[in-house]
């Protein structure tokens, strides 16, 4: 086992593809993975298998796509075959360090597998209840303004315009950056992983990082910043977050300072891009990164206006949100291209196949580097249309999204409304412009057939699997305590889907 491949898996909150250097983006943000990409395989065309992130990390650890064992159920199923049971079957130390997403916790499945799993849920910052505060004299007060004045839009926007300016006063004023930020920084993560690295080098590991950075509220550490030449006080950012979170403006009202907030974001990325070189600088001290694969990913992207949302909801599976960057790097590779459509499906199974180890027959993805593996396959994202709280329950049985991609068309089927729509992404890249219903009638048929067997596919799988993840889920159901952590101690940092 001494010479056997060690892994390293990074995986990076809300990273879109085209906010990455190796994909074209022309602003800073991964200058370290722009070098590392020069001697790996880029897939240009990944794609998540769903949106946010409990939709598409079944996908990444466990080969499955994330409605295969019903709509009902969220995260990995207990006694689920994943990336990390089958490497700790193959003899490997296992560990993972995740920033903090409340969905990649114990709580889902997802320490299954590791002999050490460290969420940083203990460090995290007190963010507050999701319920309604008490009710007292001046609350009350309010309220009783906000509902006469609600009665009359001119008098509503105006009350809203107020109410925000107070709010973000108050914020502005008793909070510094780092007590906004709600999850563990990269260097953190990065730290402890260090940490874990240096207690034992004689035999394979597999490590597991997941960074949310990029993740909003976009407060980035003020070193990322400076890396990009971002010229915002503490002041601005704090206010730049509080804008793009409210719920009382338009769509079209968040374009003013759009750009703004996404340099924000970039800054994040840069951020895990100087912590990832740090990383791979203490393998290289260890002698570990000659033998050492290492991918990195996303488990979805962000929106920043594109069809006029912002964050990562559940209501779209638009290339902004399940287009993500990937690159594997082997020991000896040289620079790659894989250009065709690439599912997040068959992530887990090309790795094992670069450890040489054997696939659990659970997984439903192939090895991109098996000569089997068919260059043309139809990739599969899906979805629970607007579950962006899947701690309730109806929340989690709603209607389904589901997107096909073949080359340069893609499918995307709304079970909600009935209806489907068809793009040709070379020639839309913004998926603006759907094709008429009698247009490239053989690649609609593709697809629709395509989709008819992943449904039949579906709702025959593992009912054994199915059972026990209902089994795990009941206290979630039933427990009137849970709440979907919010993304900021402040009430107006309204919480977005993680």
């Amino acid at each position: 086992m001494a010479k056997q491949r060690s892994l390293v898996l990074i995986t990076v909150d809300c990273l879109r593809a085209d906010h990455v250097g190796f994909l074209g983006y022309e602003r800073p943000t991964t200058p370290f993975l722009d070098e590392l990409a020069a001697k790996s395989c880029v897939f240009t065309e990944a794609l998540a298998t769903g949106s946010p992130t409990y939709y598409s990390f079944p996908g990444i650890l466990a080969s499955r796509y994330p409605l295969a064992l019903g709509r009902e159920n969220i995260g990995l199923s207990p006694g689920e075959s994943t990336l990390a049971t089958r490497l700790k079957q193959a003899g490997y130390r296992t560990a993972a360090f995740t920033a903090g997403n409340p969905y990649l916790s114990d709580r889902f499945g997802y320490h299954t597998g590791f002999d050490h799993f460290e969420d940083f849920s203990q460090s995290l910052k007190s963010t507050g209840s999701a319920a309604p505060p008490v009710a007292g004299k001046i609350t009350f007060f309010n309220r009783r303004i906000a509902k006469a004045c609600h009665k009359l839009p001119p008098l509503g926007a105006a009350y809203d315009e107020a109410y925000f300016r107070y709010t973000s006063w108050k914020v502005l004023n008793s909070h510094s950056i780092d007590e906004l930020r709600p999850y563990s920084s990269a260097d953190k993560v990065v730290n402890r992983a260090s940490s874990w690295l240096e207690q034992g080098r004689d035999s394979p590991f597999f490590l597991w990082l997941h960074f949310m950075d990029a993740h909003a509220p976009y407060l980035p550490a003020r070193e990322a910043l400076n890396q990009m030449g971002t010229p915002f006080d503490g002041r601005r950012i704090r206010y730049l977050n509080l804008w793009w979170n409210r719920h009382d403006l338009k769509a079209s009202s968040f374009s003013a300072h759009v750009g703004d907030v996404m340099y924000l974001y970039d800054a994040g990325i840069r951020w895990v891009d100087s912590q990832i070189q740090r990383l791979t600088n203490q393998l290289r001290a260890l002698q570990l990164w000659d033998n050492c694969v290492l991918a990195l990913t996303a488990d979805h992207g962000e929106e920043f206006l594109d069809h006029g949302g912002r964050f990562h909801k559940t209501s779209s599976l638009a290339q902004e949100l399940i287009h993500v960057p990937l690159l594997i790097r082997e020991p000896g590779m040289s620079s790659q291209a894989a250009n065709t459509p690439f599912s997040l499906l068959n992530l887990a199974p090309t790795l094992l196949d670069s450890l040489e180890v054997g696939a659990p027959n659970s997984f439903r993805g192939k090895s991109y580097w098996s000569e089997k593996t068919e260059r043309d396959s139809i990739a599969i994202s899906e979805c629970v249309a607007n579950c962006n709280n899947p701690y309730l329950k109806g929340k989690r049985v709603g209607p389904r999204l589901l997107a096909l991609r073949l080359r340069q068309h893609k499918l995307v089927f709304d079970f909600e409304s009935s209806t489907d729509r068809l793009f040709d992404l070379e020639r839309d890249p913004r998926e603006l412009h759907p094709l008429p219903r009698d247009h490239s009638k053989p690649i609609r048929c593709r697809l629709l057939e395509a989709a008819r067997k992943h449904l039949a596919e579906a709702a025959n799988s593992n009912a054994d699997l199915k059972i026990a993840s209902r089994v795990r889920g009941l206290p979630l159901q039933t427990s009137r305590q849970l709440e979907v952590p919010k993304a900021c101690p402040s009430p107006a940092l309204i919480e977005v889907p993680v």
